[in-house]
């Protein structure tokens, strides 16, 4: 069995000195499915949580702002890191842990803030010279990398550093290259895993699916997500309010049938469209009937997400033009979220091409590909 930081804990006990604060979420459990916060309450001081996007608990739809309470389960305090003043570490914070521990499962993709907030914890605990822990595990999605590089100009909390949108990292080899390639000059120990290779996806760590969040239900779903987050910057759903997010896309008016054959003949490797109707209960489209694909992996080992979102994006302007649209920046002269996700303003134009995308991410790999091999520790 693979083990992950958490399970080697004791081995590294030296590290976690003095009062302890934790990062974690649901997805933070130890090979034998007991939660982070109690195996790390037997071996250091654990005084605090520290919540990011959806909590700790996972009970926090995206999005939602919230601030700080009571652990009902631990009994733990617990300060968010997803506040309405500020996404990182507050000063109030800092001044109540001398080690910072983060043990979150990730889903190797660049959209999702898990990383966002490492990164922010890193930048504060190097500000205030506290030790920051990273207890590392898999990336779900193995070691390819995939995409396109964020421009700077598009940094934001959903890309919140420069790398393709599939990066082929561990959050530890993340940590290690953000603070050598920043000099953030953060005191950072990564705990790292035990029998992971990098060819290994989710598939072969031999533990069930965790859901890192409600909107993350099934493997699957994790790996189409660098694709089809494409669609929450544009007026068509992106499945929110339905049983499977993120695997169904679609908007009103659109012609179902006629979306999945266009999707289908794409050819595109180890997925398959069928056409579905749905009606979100939740996000865009609330109660309103949507026609659109129903996205099935057929092979994880050889899907390509990120292709898959920029084409099947295209494929939305271009033959349903009547019901897709660009969402508008949120604040005035602000960049729109479709730009954010994919790191760069193409997708604004509406002349764009996936053809040019992709032929740009070739390069974009393999420099980031060299870049990271000094940090990779698998």
């Amino acid at each position: 069995m693979i083990l992950f930081g958490i399970d080697r804990v004791a081995e590294y006990r030296e590290l976690l000195a003095g009062r302890v604060a934790l990062i974690t979420a649901p997805s933070g459990r130890t090979a034998d499915n007991r939660s982070s916060i109690d195996r790390l309450r037997e071996v250091c001081d654990l005084q605090l949580l520290l919540a990011p996007e959806h909590g700790v608990r996972g009970d926090k739809g995206a999005g939602e702002l919230f601030d700080d309470c009571v652990d009902g389960p631990s009994g733990l305090p617990m300060m968010s890191l997803y506040r309405r003043d500020g996404k990182g570490l507050s000063f109030q914070a800092l001044d109540r842990f001398d080690t910072l521990v983060y043990d979150i499962q990730d889903v190797g993709c660049r959209y999702y803030t898990f990383i966002s907030t490492l990164r922010n914890a890193m930048a504060g605990c190097a500000g205030a010279g506290k030790r920051l822990v990273v207890l590392d595990r898999g990336n779900p999605l193995g070691g390819t990398v995939e995409g396109t590089l964020l421009q700077r100009e598009c940094r934001s909390f959903v890309g919140c550093w420069e790398m393709p949108q599939r990066y082929g990292l561990t959050c530890g080899e993340f940590a290690r290259m953000v603070n050598g390639e920043e000099r953030l000059g953060c005191d950072l120990q990564v705990v790292p895993c035990a029998g992971l290779t990098r060819s290994m996806m989710f598939y072969d760590w031999g533990r069930v699916w965790v859901m890192p969040s409600l909107a993350m239900p099934r493997f699957e779903t994790a790996l189409l997500y660098p694709g089809t987050c494409l669609f929450e910057g544009t007026s068509w759903s992106e499945g929110r309010g339905t049983a499977d997010p993120f695997a169904m896309v679609g908007a009103p008016g659109v012609d179902a049938e006629g979306l999945s054959r266009a999707f289908n003949a794409l050819g595109l490797p180890g997925v398959e469209s069928t056409p579905v109707y749905f009606v979100p209960t939740a996000s865009k489209h609330r109660g309103e009937v949507c026609g659109g694909v129903h996205l099935h992996v057929t092979d994880g080992h050889s899907i390509r997400p990120v292709e898959l979102g920029f084409r099947l994006v295209e494929l939305a302007r271009t033959a349903f033009p009547g019901t897709f649209s660009v969402l508008p920046p949120q604040t005035a002269g602000g960049t729109c979220f479709l730009s954010l996700l994919a790191g760069r303003r193409d997708l604004e134009e509406p002349d764009w091409s996936a053809d040019t995308l992709l032929r740009d991410q070739a390069a974009d790999c393999a420099a980031f590909r060299e870049q990271a091999e000094q940090y990779r520790l698998y």
